[in-house]
């Protein structure tokens, strides 16, 4: 393996950083609101809280920086609560029935976040105010981006860019090397100016620029009138020079008419052993900021704060000041007033003459998230996941007192940030990120009542799902109606109030992922081969920490649950078709909604005849008894007239029929007698059926509602133009306002009377548009019955990142002559259910590719409007679509045969919305929040076929037929939520996770728990051998009753659950006290007394007694016997040994067991009742934190001398060093990477980094041998905790001789799943050129620059740079959202063809097709 590829499969989702800001809208804006039916309720005395403008959440997690807007839900949409909205949750609150989040934007950047700030437009009204806010990231070592929302491109563009690395700005460093943190950015909360804190102790002021213009003058650059807060200009305040030497935080304050910028410092460092002498070391000093003059006098200060002061909150207006949050005291200081909370008895006044007033429960604070629910309540959230709330008694601008009281327990929280008025956001890394509303009332009438539950985020999202959601909502209002109310009810003058919470929505995150193990599913098909073979399997991960611990089962392909399936051979389509007859409607005239009703034919088209089958409970075949034209294979089957008739449309001709009975048969001529024309492809849009010829015409039936008869239109304006049509598809803008509409020219007539333009009998059938593509690449929309054109796009094959409509852009010819071999074999446009959902629009190429555009709106300035000729009004003036990448999609091959139409659409299989696309590599593509999630079914090859098919023993599942000739009844697995990069089905442990590992042979995944236990301090003092220490703590009330909290470790044996309900546990292994299981192991021993193989678990411990106890551990050895259902599983103990040292890590190799126990590693022989050394090797390593075995060979991680590479030899039975990295490196994970015949040691480490190393003892280099030899380096970004190899599929395209292949699987920190993948030379160089070429052809986000994010980050030590031999297949992904004009440019300055990079990397995907 001397070259290979990294590839990111599953995004990071754990959040790091959340901010709110007025990004895509400004306030004045009208707010993203429902309209409610009467006008009143708006103007009432209680506004709602949707009245007000909410702003974007903006969120970052690792490299991933995605923006959502609030979509609120008001009560008095009766309609609203139905199937397509399963998402709303937790019940009626303060008139909202619901509120979700929407993805905006997500973006995928070369570099980390370190800190997020939001450069306000400066209104000090914030309800008013025309200007937008931008987003301010920092990146590590020292820069930072600004970006601002732009209309046209409907995304973010990057406004400045500030950087002060590199040799000029060396001495900022001031010869440091490393730093604890990245740059820390703080925004005025007026939008003056923001600072950044690099390198720890150099503030970067950045000014802002001016609101340009008169009042009310918006400026005609910009687009609709809002333009984003920019910076001006920067500078530099080093902090050296006014003797602020070690910050902590800093903020700027509110109140004043200068920014002023408080900084939280320590005067000299202290730490816990000198606290008796040292104690009182912080200070806060505030600093007025003037942006012209560049000065910052000293204004006000205090001294004297806790040595563990971290965290500063400004409070808001009109009070003013600062808290600074302390790990045992809250202080409050502004320039006239100061006062302090004590929390617990460790809280330590300065001298005795301080009045501390003490908090009325204990608690410790260290590690505390915070933001302000209003201007003098502050929520915080603890290290435990307790919200408590800060209320500041306060009279005028005076804070008397600080009053703290507990609240609900929810998330661990890494970021927490209020959003608009009646919303937080708590992001965490360690489990579900929620949004909450909150609501204040005054709580003086009401008294104390009980605590309901608390705020959590992980019940199952799909046992939420499947139920109808009124009872839905009932049990959310039992679960989170939760109030909370201030400590002191007796106080009659602190202003009491309540607030009550309920959770609107939750962001799925599996990280951080500590540990996996890579095990069977349970509906596994065990013949299966190929890539099939694949979907067999599934990753149990170890993820989240404390009360959030969780195991996440994660698949990347869908694995349908099988109902029923037949072999049916030759099916070339399937179709199914409600039917309403008027009987039906009298008896339920509107009870039954459309979702709910059941299908009741199935259409089966096969080559030479069509199986009519009835579907409303068990299948029945009914074709005899049809008037459906059974004789030849059918076109397309559909519903039209509001499902009262049905369509049958095959080669020659179409009928109409009233359930089995037909009304109407048509057929039809060629216009011109030469050649019999057939239909080849049909799309229905009540009620019109659109047909396409094979000769490349189209006809139009259009149909007659009163008589439910339909009408040939030939289309004979249309057909003049003889331009051959490549493909074409009818789209229905439902909806009483259609979206489309509103993009037009003449869009302004249409607002606010939207019930004069009464179109047609039914006002809420919308608009139905044509959407055409030619050979030529042109793509035009018409407006149906009429034929005019209101939209046209050249050379929409090309794929170009922005589309909209040609009369108002200026086009280009130069791309006509390169896709004159593309063509557009399938459209489909559609838009799904939701009142903001905007539509897609799909387009496949006879390469395989898919082209995914979204729809918006922009309205371009008036400034162009000139050169445009007058054109008929009805255009779709304001219509734009940006594409929309798909890169976790593998393209299939096309086949030069005739193409069958593969995308279907369906509103709801299992609560899901989207449409699956069959052929050859099928996948799932389900819109959640406007984001298409693509999920590939990998289990049955090809499918031919599908449909959905929602009846009595099939609830809102689908029928599909493999290219085997089986036709499968399937539903989608319930448990799985589909939300999220990968399906994953989250398993609540309620403990933290430590080590999974996978018993092959039972079925089992015995796992290492740690779980919280309160012990009294004098039973964990005296496990302590140092005894003096406890007269410290005898006065201590910490839980107040002396106790102290301990993690108790135990061995859990799980058992996947075959009906897929929640895992049981069949054996639980406890430690002793104060012993902590360090890695459990399934290992296979071969018995030297009765000369066979046993398979048993081994469990490594290590007693953690302080640093006065030598080390001990024990090694645990346990056979395990799969008992039968609902029983649980006999775990007996076969061998137990004491040994010095923790045993850290075991293996097992060539029935030997090898033990790593402190700083020696042994091998040791089973004899059935003993362990007995063998072998050892001793020295080097401190602490062993992998071990990993190939045939004979042993590599070893170490946790700060990097690896080591061993041998064992059975006849002379000796461990020999082969040789060893002899850097310092910190390591995390290990593994071999085998590639053929060459064997590879894969290291990451506490940098993000990767490395590989390779033994050559030929090399002069390798010192004879001595030394590993760096074969590859790479920066992740991520901590990659584990490693997994897996052999890689062959690819189909070339005839590699490589069969003993292996990726390697890891998982990080951040919630993501890569692989690194070994490619051979050839396809290396050509990537890599590939990869020069895009650091500049590509606009990266926010000005990052790939490659400087890609190397080995060595934080200061000295590192000798490797070879550059992995390629980062995260910017060769961009290479397939270039225009594919620039896709050939940039094939032929490296000397090679688009299609040759295109199957290189489609290889590579299908090769890494794993799970």
């Amino acid at each position: 393996m001397s070259y290979a590829a990294y590839k990111l499969m599953h995004p990071p989702t754990g959040i790091d950083n959340c901010a709110s800001g007025f990004i895509t809208h400004s306030p004045a804006d009208f707010p993203p609101r429902i309209q409610t039916e009467d006008i009143d309720s708006v103007w009432s005395a209680t506004p709602t809280p949707a009245a007000a403008p909410i702003p974007n959440l903006i969120v970052t997690a690792a490299n991933v920086l995605e923006v959502y807007t609030v979509r609120v839900l008001e009560d008095g949409n009766k309609d609203a609560v139905t199937v397509a909205q399963p998402q709303q949750r937790g019940g009626l609150m303060a008139g909202l029935a619901g509120a979700s989040l929407e993805l905006v934007c997500s973006y995928r950047l070369h570099g980390n976040v370190e800190s997020v700030g939001v450069l306000s437009s400066g209104a000090e009204d914030r309800t008013s105010g025309r200007r937008r806010d931008s987003i301010i990231l920092t990146f590590r070592d020292a820069k930072i981006s600004v970006l601002e929302f732009d209309d046209s491109v409907y995304g973010l563009r990057t406004s400045s860019m500030h950087c002060f690395e590199g040799p000029q700005w060396l001495h900022l460093k001031k010869g440091r090397e490393s730093f604890a943190r990245g740059p820390l950015i703080k925004a005025d909360p007026l939008g003056r100016c923001a600072g950044v804190l690099v390198y720890g102790l150099q503030m970067i002021m950045l000014k802002a620029a001016e609101a340009g213009g008169l009042v009310g003058d918006d400026g005609g650059s910009s687009s609709g009138g809002s333009i984003s807060a920019r910076i001006q200009s920067s500078y530099m305040i080093s902090l050296r020079d006014l003797d602020v030497k070690h910050v902590k935080d800093f903020i700027f304050v509110h109140g004043y008419i200068e920014p002023v910028l408080v900084i939280l410092h320590e005067k000299e460092l202290t730490w816990a052993g000198r606290l008796p002498y040292k104690h009182h070391t912080c200070i806060i000093s505030a600093l007025s900021i003037s942006t012209t003059l560049k000065q910052h006098p000293l204004i006000w200060s205090a001294t004297n704060l806790p040595h563990d002061a971290y965290k500063l909150l400004a409070v808001p207006s009109p009070i003013g000041g600062v808290v600074v949050v302390c790990a045992n005291t809250i202080h409050y200081h502004s320039q006239s007033a100061s006062c302090i909370l004590a929390l617990n008895n460790y809280a330590a006044p300065v001298d005795s003459s301080q009045e501390m007033s003490r908090s009325s429960f204990s608690v410790e604070l260290d590690a505390a998230n915070a933001t302000w629910l209003s201007n003098d309540v502050a929520m915080l959230s603890t290290k435990s996941g307790e919200l408590l709330l800060l209320t500041l008694v306060h009279d005028g601008r005076i804070v008397q007192k600080l009053d703290l009281s507990k609240s609900k327990a929810s998330v661990l929280t890494s970021g927490i940030t209020t959003v608009g008025s009646s919303f937080f956001f708590l992001g965490s890394r360690l489990g579900d990120s929620l949004l909450v509303q909150f609501h204040c009332g005054a709580g003086s009438s009401m008294g104390p009542k009980e605590e309901v539950g608390d705020i959590e985020g992980d019940f199952p999202s799909t046992k939420r799902l499947r139920r109808s959601s009124s009872d839905a909502l009932q049990d959310m209002a039992n679960d989170d109606e939760l109030s909370l109310y201030g400590s002191d009810l007796n106080n009659a003058q602190s202003s009491q109030k309540t607030f009550s919470f309920t959770v609107r929505d939750s962001l799925i995150n599996v990280g951080p992922l500590k540990d996996f193990s890579y095990g069977m599913r349970m509906n596994n098909d065990p013949n299966a081969t190929g890539v099939a073979k694949q979907s067999n399997y599934e990753l149990v991960c170890c993820s989240g920490h404390g009360k959030n611990g969780s195991l996440c089962v994660l698949q990347r392909s869908i694995r349908p649950e099988i109902i029923t399936q037949e072999s049916i051979p030759g099916c070339k389509g399937l179709w199914t078709v409600y039917h309403k007859s008027s009987r039906n409607q009298a008896e339920h005239p509107k009870t039954a909604t459309e979702d709910e009703e059941y299908h009741a034919y199935l259409i089966i088209s096969l080559e030479s005849r069509t199986m009519v089958l009835q579907t409303v409970s068990n299948l029945e075949e009914v074709t005899e008894n049809v008037d459906y034209f059974v004789q030849g294979s059918t076109i397309y089957v559909g519903n039209l007239f509001g499902r009262r008739r049905v369509i049958q449309v095959y080669s020659r001709g179409a009928r109409i029929l009233d359930g089995a009975f037909m009304t109407q048969d048509l057929s039809f001529r060629a216009t011109n007698s030469e050649a019999a024309m057939t239909v080849s492809s049909v799309s229905i849009a009540d009620p019109y059926v659109l047909l396409m010829m094979t000769d490349g015409s189209i006809q139009l039936l259009v149909g007659d509602p009163s008589t439910s008869t339909m009408s040939i239109n030939n289309l004979a304006s249309f057909q003049t133009s003889k331009k051959s049509i490549t493909a074409c598809t009818l789209y229905h803008d439902r909806g009483t306002e259609p979206w489309l509409r509103k993009t037009s020219t003449d869009a302004w007539l249409l607002t606010g009377v939207s019930e004069a333009a009464v179109e047609g009998p039914d006002p809420d059938q919308g608009d139905i548009y044509c959407v055409i593509c030619y050979e030529s690449g042109t793509l035009e929309i018409y407006d149906v019955p009429n034929f005019t054109c209101v939209f046209s796009v050249d050379s929409f094959v090309s794929g170009r990142l922005f589309i909209g409509d040609n009369l108002f852009q200026e086009s280009s010819d130069d791309s006509q002559k390169l896709s004159q071999n593309m063509k557009v074999v399938e459209l489909a446009m559609h838009r799904w259910h939701g009142e903001n959902s905007r539509p897609f629009l799909f387009g496949i190429l006879t390469d395989g590719t898919i082209l995914c555009y979204h729809a918006y709106m922009y309205e371009e300035g008036s400034e162009n409007a000139s050169k445009s000729q007058p054109v008929n009004t009805s255009r779709l003036k304001n219509l734009r679509f940006s594409r929309v990448s798909l890169d976790t999609y593998t393209r299939e091959e096309m086949s030069a045969e005739t193409h069958f139409p593969r995308i279907t659409m369906f509103k709801n299989v299992g609560g899901c919305p989207g449409f699956f696309l069959s052929g050859s590599r099928p996948a799932w593509f389900m819109k959640f929040r406007e984001r298409i999630r693509i999920h590939p079914q990998l289990c049955d090859g090809p499918i031919i076929a599908f449909t959905v098919l929602h009846n009595v023993y099939c609830n809102h599942g689908f029928i599909y037929v493999t290219s085997q000739g089986t036709l499968k009844i399937c539903q989608l697995p319930s448990l799985s939520a589909y939300d999220n990069y990968w399906p994953v089905q989250k398993i609540p442990l309620k403990a933290t996770p430590h080590q999974v590992t996978y018993f092959a042979e039972k079925n089992l995944y015995p796992l290492i728990v740690s779980v919280p236990v309160s012990k009294p301090i004098n039973q964990v003092l005296s496990t302590l051998v140092d005894q003096e220490s406890g007269h410290q703590i005898e006065h201590d009330n910490l839980n107040l009753d002396g106790t102290y909290t301990v993690e108790e470790f135990e061995v859990r044996i799980l058992e996947p659950e075959s009906s897929g309900g929640p895992w049981q546990t069949k054996g639980t292994i406890h430690m002793q006290t104060s012993e902590n299981a360090l890695t459990v192991r399934v290992v296979t021993l071969s018995n030297t007394t009765t000369r066979e193989n046993e398979t048993l678990l081994a469990i490594g411990t290590a007693y953690v007694q302080g640093e006065d106890v030598a080390a001990r551990g024990r090694v645990l050895l346990f056979s395990v016997e799969n008992s039968t259902e609902n029983s649980p599983a006999k775990v007996t103990e076969v061998y137990s040994k004491e040994m010095k040292g923790a045993i850290s890590a075991l293996a097992s190799i060539q029935g030997y067991l090898l033990v790593a126990s402190g700083p020696k590693v042994i091998l040791h022989k089973w004899t059935g009742s003993e362990l007995n050394g063998v072998a050892f090797f001793d020295a080097p390593p401190l602490y062993v934190v992998s071990l990993n075995i190939v045939k004979n060979f042993i590599l070893i991680g170490d946790i700060h001398k990097s690896i080591y590479f061993l041998s064992w030899k059975e006849n002379g039975s000796q461990l020999t060093l082969l040789a060893k990295d002899f850097g310092s490196l910190d390591c995390f994970a290990t593994e071999f990477l085998i590639d053929g015949s060459t064997l590879s040691l894969m290291v990451s480490d506490d940098q993000k980094n990767v490395q590989i190393f390779y033994y050559a003892p030929k090399v002069s280099e390798s010192w004879k041998g001595q030394k590993l030899l760096s074969r590859a380096e790479f920066h992740v970004g991520a901590h990659v905790t584990k490693f997994l190899r897996l052999q890689m599929l062959p690819a189909s395209s070339t005839g590699s001789d490589k069969t003993n292949r292996f990726a390697l699987v890891f998982g990080t920190l951040d919630g993501s799943i890569g692989c690194i993948a070994p490619l051979d030379e050839l396809t290396f160089r050509r990537l890599q050129s590939l990869q020069k070429k895009l650091v500049d052809a590509v606009p990266h986000v926010a000005g990052l620059n790939p490659r400087s994010f890609r190397q080995f980050h060595s934080n200061g030590k000295a590192h000798r740079p490797g070879p550059d031999s992995i390629v980062d297949c995260e910017l060769l992904c961009h290479y397939d959202m270039l225009p594919f004009e620039h896709q050939h440019e940039i094939a032929n300055q490296i000397g090679t063809t688009r299609s040759q990079i295109i199957s290189n990397l489609n290889d590579l995907a299908l090769g890494t097709s794993f799970l």
